[in-house]
């Protein structure tokens, strides 16, 4: 989806009437908007969120549920687990990736145990029990999970602790902690207007936002905020035109989103001379089964390892598409993916945990998974004689894949295509796709209450923004949890700032 709306902002001396007045405008009802609402309406201003759908949660509510939480918390400790905030912060610098803001990590890991506090206050429920073994989402309802900490190169940089902490739910968590977050922040007074669409900002002489413009079902609003406009709208996945701009890598992919992440939010405040930050940015969430990965080899067309296949399997999926194809697309038949595993590691993961995924290919030796799969000849069996070396010695010397899930593989091997997806073939019909599911990570550049800055590092009067409108955390890299967790962290550092912002 493309959105081409024109979002040249308004002066105020063009509006004559405004249609509705509040103290702070939200723009957008996920996660970080629900946070920013609550501490805005808890230091007692006036609050209007306003969202395009029918109804709170977006992207959030889609999630996981997920947060990235740590430096010794309650569930932390009930599993056995220590943890600091330094230990945490030095994770997330490298985890992030190159560019992370390390000033956002700092804040965030030291009032991390606190954050916890506040989203158990709000009515989000952890329980004191762990999922120890690697997924995308846990099948059972443990409240803490492990997000690669305990994979190299991290174990190198910081005591590992697990800090995956995932509201109790039987399956995703995030429609459940949207439901506590909007509770909070109507039952705080924060008032809402749904199907209302913000397409312009309106600012004073002074170049201060006063408000914005909307449209809602076919006429204008015009929204006035004597305190400040938060923009909670998402990044920008479903605009297609801002990808091939900003991250044409991330063209023709399964886009992670509501359908409303379109980039509106960015686009208004870069018409108001806003900074932006690593647009190029994006997680890749690809189809592979973290269990079966860890218990075998992930492998590239050439018949390569290239990755510690036991890590946090975005950075798998990262690493597929931005490092280890050359910039290839996804897409070309040059940038295959295949996980290669035995009988024994297949069977070692329960067949609900498998997500209907099955071998594409299977073989009595390396030599004929080759030829089915389309690998240069010798190239499988190289690697696959490499890899089993490593595993008897018990030292993977070129990836270092923890000894934990480190066996020799032995016939019959297994291929499993990644571009053939996660569902069976019944509900699939043909699968072949890309095998990856994206969202983009770059935003508007922020300082740590949320203000939107312009290209001279200093704030735009009377607007603020957090979630994935903003940069947030984020360098170039991504780790589950880091989005809800920099969402509703800092959405509610901008819902404070701008109810202060008299």
């Amino acid at each position: 989806m493309t959105v081409r709306n024109s979002v040249t902002p308004r002066a105020a001396g063009e509006v004559s009437h405004f249609d509705i007045e509040t103290d702070v405008l939200i723009v957008g009802y996920g996660a970080a908007g629900a946070s920013a609402a609550y501490e805005a309406a808890h230091a007692g201003a006036r609050v209007l969120i306003v969202d395009r759908s029918g109804g709170p949660g977006g992207a959030s509510a889609m999630s996981g549920g997920e947060i990235y939480l740590g430096g010794g918390t309650p569930i932390q400790q009930a599993c056995g687990y220590d943890d600091t905030p330094e230990a945490m912060a030095a994770f997330l610098s490298a985890a992030l990736g190159s560019g992370a803001d390390v000033a956002k990590i700092e804040e965030y890991s030291a009032g991390s145990v606190d954050h916890f506090h506040w989203l158990v206050d709000r009515g989000v429920p952890f329980k004191p029990s762990m999922w120890d073994a690697p997924t995308w989402v846990p099948p059972t309802d443990d409240g803490l999970m492990w997000l690669g900490e305990n994979s190299w190169p991290f174990v190198e940089l910081a005591k590992p602790a697990p800090r995956g902490h995932r509201p109790t739910a039987n399956d995703f968590g995030g429609k459940l902690l949207m439901e506590c977050l909007t509770e909070a922040a109507e039952s705080a007074g924060a008032e809402t207007l749904f199907d209302t669409y913000v397409t312009t900002l309106v600012v004073g002489d002074d170049n201060t936002v006063v408000g914005a413009v909307a449209r809602q079902y076919g006429r204008e609003l015009t929204i006035r905020a004597r305190r400040g406009v938060i923009l909670t709208t998402g990044g920008f996945v479903d605009n297609d035109a801002m990808l091939e701009a900003y991250a044409p890598e991330l063209l023709g992919h399964t886009k992670v989103s509501a359908g409303t992440d379109d980039g509106s939010g960015i686009r208004m405040a870069q018409a108001l001379g806003a900074a932006v930050r690593h647009m190029s940015a994006g997680q890749v969430g690809i189809s592979l089964i973290p269990g079966l990965a860890a218990r075998g080899m992930v492998v590239n067309a050439l018949g390569h390892r290239f990755i510690n296949e036991d890590t946090y399997p975005g950075r798998i999926g990262q690493s597929a598409l931005y490092r280890n194809n050359m910039g290839g697309s996804w897409a070309g038949d040059d940038t295959a993916v295949w996980v290669i595993v035995d009988e024994e590691g297949f069977e070692e993961v329960p067949e609900p945990q498998r997500w209907g995924v099955r071998p594409t290919h299977v073989a009595e030796t390396a030599a004929e998974l080759e030829e089915l799969t389309g690998l240069p000849a010798g190239s499988l069996t190289a690697t696959l004689t490499r890899y089993n070396e490593f595993a008897t010695a018990g030292a993977d010397l070129d990836h270092h894949k923890a000894p934990r899930w480190l066996r020799p593989l032995t016939a019959p091997f297994a291929a499993i295509d990644v571009k053939a997806g996660v569902r069976p073939p019944s509900e699939a019909g043909d699968r072949r796709g890309t095998g990856a599911s994206v969202f983009t990570l770059g935003g508007l550049h922020t300082d740590l209450d949320g203000h939107v800055l312009d290209h001279d590092g200093g704030p735009i009067p009377g607007l603020f923004a957090a979630g994935r409108a903003a940069n947030g955390l984020h360098g170039f890299g991504y780790i589950s949890g880091t989005s809800l967790g920099d969402g509703t962290f800092f959405g509610r550092r901008a819902g404070t700032a701008a109810a202060r912002n008299a």
